[in-house]
């Protein structure tokens, strides 16, 4: 009989968007996303006695009545979609007891009953080889453009417009699978993923898309709260996209939006200097041959006979502190 059973592991760097598409697959799937969606943090299974949380405690143990974390939703759902998040920080034990789950497509709990969960998809991530991953896609990257350049110095018909790469077989089988090896030390467990997913540093085009899902965020926040109106340009856009940073990923950008944006947002209100059902409109100072580090955001209030006036803030505070931003 063939099994259902599917196992991925979702390589990349953190704030990629590992756990976001699991998400996104479980709701797809399960209408009721509660019991469709188990998430399973591995860091709180770091020691060899926490296999106990996992599974259940055996009968006579502390516990034993509670079962275990993953046993007990499985049981309730068991075609749900399981997330098995920083699978890296897993002690082995708990890796041995997976195993048998991905092999067998089924799972006994402490009180020695058997749960069947053959429908189930199993979604591990993990951050092992994100720094050789990223590396590679940059590289990967910068000879795309190289190429399209020169593609364009040729033939203006033939250039290539997608930023998007694909890593190759020779990639993954030399540099990748080695360091896998060296830190799971074992090549069964390895070999019961039926798919390896390898996520990217954004490319240009989707770090502004994630700056303006992020300032459109904090303007639907101003016009309920507030009824401000909070426009922004392109150059605004190309300026807060470079705050990325590979090693935190999309959290990077959210951390400069409200670092730029929302700590002005609170001190404008905070010192009482928008009028009431006011357009804001952001824009950058400074020339187009400045560095990111110099130049700055700007706030301007627009008149409704298309003037602007900046604003002059005094130092922002702490965005904690708002009652803008809560």
């Amino acid at each position: 009989m063939m099994k259902n059973i599917l196992v991925f592991l979702f390589l990349g760097s953190s704030g990629i968007g590992k756990t976001e598409l699991a998400k996104q697959i479980a709701r797809y799937m399960h209408k009721d996303v509660k019991k469709g969606f188990i998430r399973m943090d591995m860091s709180e299974f770091q020691e060899k006695h926490e296999v106990a949380k996992f599974i259940g405690s055996p009968p006579g143990y502390v516990g034993h009545e509670d079962g275990g974390h993953l046993t007990k939703q499985l049981r309730q759902c068991p075609n749900a979609l399981v997330l098995f998040d920083e699978v890296d920080k897993a002690h082995p034990d708990v890796l041995t007891i997976m195993l048998q789950l991905f092999d067998e497509g089924r799972l006994t709990d402490g009180k020695g009953k058997t749960i069947e969960c053959k429908d189930a998809i199993f979604i591990m991530t993990s951050n092992v080889a994100s720094d050789e991953i990223a590396q590679h896609a940059l590289q990967l990257r910068r000879e795309a453009q190289e190429q399209s350049r020169r593609r364009l110095a040729e033939n203006l018909d033939d250039v290539q417009k997608s930023e998007s790469v694909t890593i190759s077989s020779t990639f993954k089988e030399e540099m990748i699978r080695p360091i896998l090896k060296a830190h799971f030390r074992r090549d069964e467990f390895l070999g019961r993923i039926n798919e390896i997913v390898y996520f990217l540093p954004f490319c240009h085009s989707e770090l502004i898309l994630l700056v303006t899902k992020e300032l459109n965020y904090w303007a639907k926040k101003a016009k309920q709260r507030h009824n401000i109106t909070l426009l922004w340009d392109g150059a605004v856009l190309e300026l807060l996209a470079g705050g990325y940073n590979l090693h935190y990923g999309a959290r990077s950008i959210k951390h400069e939006v409200e670092r730029r944006v929302v700590n002005q947002l609170a001190a404008v209100y905070e010192q009482e200097l928008l009028p009431k059902g006011c357009t804001l409109r952001l824009t950058v100072d400074g020339g187009p041959q400045e560095k990111d580090e110099a130049l700055t955001l700007r706030l301007e209030v627009m008149g409704e006979d298309s003037t602007s006036q900046k604003l002059d803030i005094r130092p922002p505070l702490n965005t904690e502190d708002m009652s803008y931003a809560h």
